[in-house]
């Protein structure tokens, strides 16, 4: 396993992992939250002030002053190996035209960004091993998409191997070790320890935007950015309302603290609809809140593997909504101010084609097919 230690693997929190899931210490069951949960207090989820407003206004001018100081950064969650796109690396696959990547749509917003307000938008790329190689080389080959290279800042998100339900080693009908990576809340501790969140605050860097590379409304904002700011927490996390369909974590109080709790969570029989907003996993972060280390949670979580169930043990990046002050914040779902526009399968890409040029326009070739 050799290679699993340049990302970080730790043989002996694996095998402690190994004996907790033979026992059972880690199960779904487990997972439940044991304290008592409950729905926010009235009040506690904010509303995005109007664009037109004073208020808006003010926050706008606000973020826009960061911006153009040099103070945002913009870290991209592009670790996943985009199963149901049939195993490619999604940051890479064409959105708007054969060139047009997520990745793409993503420099493009910085790009505008920096044109509107000024100053230089660093973008860091957590990858994994699944897609560090595959990612650079979509970059270069694309002249990183007019972003100077020296703005643009890789880290690796960290990786373990998969188990039988017994606790074993699971091997690949080829004989080899099933890697993976454990979720999203390898952003924090991957982020400080890859040495960029320093250079980032030594470099006069305050905030941060954390996105997916596949949530195509997760754009620079001034005015999110400034109302982040006025909240003087430490972290504002972005709250779409919630559909029917939608599977995923939500904000509710654990013995008293509000903080967000995803599915895998919630006890038997709980009715999360008590709360109508929905975590879009678009966070926006005091930088220095970042420089210390946080205990999240580690969870049971089951997966199909030619055709065999093997265990996955993640965190959750929503889970440092219970270490830090937060601000939680409802956003648009539609229209061209959508922030929430996740696209998982070629059909999400294909039914959402007329929003996603709304908000990108079509570009130098015209069309989008």
């Amino acid at each position: 396993m050799s290679w699993l230690e340049r990302y970080g693997f730790d043989q002996n929190l694996f095998a402690s992992w190994q004996k907790a899931v033979k026992s059972g210490a880690f199960s779904k069951e487990n997972n439940v939250v044991t304290g008592e949960l409950t729905a926010p207090e009235p009040g506690s989820i904010k509303k995005l002030p109007g664009a037109g407003t004073k208020a808006g206004k003010d926050a706008a001018k606000l973020g826009a002053e960061a911006i153009g100081r040099g103070e945002l950064g913009v870290v991209i969650l592009n670790g996943g190996m985009a199963t149901r796109f049939g195993g490619v690396v999604k940051g890479t696959v064409p959105v708007l035209g054969k060139d047009r990547s997520f990745l793409a749509l993503a420099f493009e917003d910085v790009l505008h960004a920096q044109k509107e307000h000024g100053g230089t938008v660093h973008v860091f790329l957590m990858n994994s091993f699944a897609t560090e190689e595959s990612t650079r080389q979509h970059l270069e080959s694309h002249g990183w998409y007019g972003l100077d290279p020296k703005q643009v800042h890789a880290f690796n998100q960290f990786v373990s191997v998969r188990m039988t339900r017994d606790g074993k080693l699971f091997n690949t009908a080829d004989g080899k070790i099933s890697a993976y990576g454990p979720g999203h809340g390898d952003f924090a501790g991957a982020f400080r320890a890859s040495g960029c969140l320093q250079r980032f605050l030594t470099a006069g860097g305050k905030w941060l935007l954390v996105r997916n590379v596949d949530n195509l409304g997760a754009r620079i904002n001034p005015l999110l950015l400034g109302q982040h700011i006025k909240a003087a927490t430490d972290m504002t996390i972005e709250l779409a309302p919630k559909w029917p369909e939608d599977v995923g974590g939500s904000p509710f109080c654990v013995d008293g603290k509000l903080q967000l709790v995803e599915q895998i969570r919630y006890p038997k029989d709980f009715d999360p609809n008590v709360v109508q907003v929905f975590n879009t996993n678009t966070f926006w972060f005091r930088a220095a809140a970042l420089d210390r280390e946080f205990d999240l949670g580690r969870y049971y979580v089951e997966k199909t593997v030619e055709d065999k169930k093997v265990v996955q043990i993640e965190h959750l990046i929503g889970e440092m909504s219970a270490h830090l002050s937060c601000t939680y914040l409802q956003v648009r779902r539609s229209g061209k101010d959508n922030r929430f526009l996740p696209i998982k399968t070629p059909e999400d890409l294909s039914s959402a084609r007329e929003e996603i040029q709304e908000i990108y326009g079509l570009g130098a070739e015209g069309s989008a097919d």
